[in-house]
């Protein structure tokens, strides 16, 4: 069960951080913004925009699968690490900058994600269970 919920996690930050970045070249591709149909075909002209909807998708079907098995609490908390591998995922293909506040808060999630575990496991493992 642990390799599934590894594996599934790995998964679901995978397509998520992809349909994130996917996001930000397909707005890349469109500029300038323009409220018209010129813009929306700018938008739909570009591979990105369809791997946008590939990666939503995947990370949905991920997420519905983890769901089946996986306690909410933690799960819901873990699926927050994609908050960090965008970051860091704009880092290298955006040249953006890690800040310290920008560090600060991707630490906060790690930290919070591993005391949730650390808890559901107590949890999981205690006599009364």
């Amino acid at each position: 069960m642990k390799k599934f919920y590894i594996i599934g996690f790995i998964l679901l930050l995978f397509f998520d951080t992809f349909g994130q970045t996917s996001f930000k070249l397909t707005a890349l591709s469109a500029l300038p913004f323009e409220m018209d149909i010129a813009w929306l075909l700018r938008v739909f002209s570009h591979g990105w925009a369809y791997l946008v909807i590939i990666g939503y998708a995947g990370a949905f079907i991920t997420w519905m699968v983890l769901l089946q098995k996986a306690p909410v609490g933690p799960a819901f908390a873990a699926s927050h690490l994609q908050v960090v591998t965008v970051m860091l995922v704009s880092v290298i293909a955006f040249n953006e900058q890690i800040t310290l506040s920008r560090l600060l808060g991707a630490l906060s999630i790690i930290v919070g994600i591993i005391f949730l575990a650390l808890a559901e496991q107590r949890l999981h493992n205690s006599p009364a269970n």
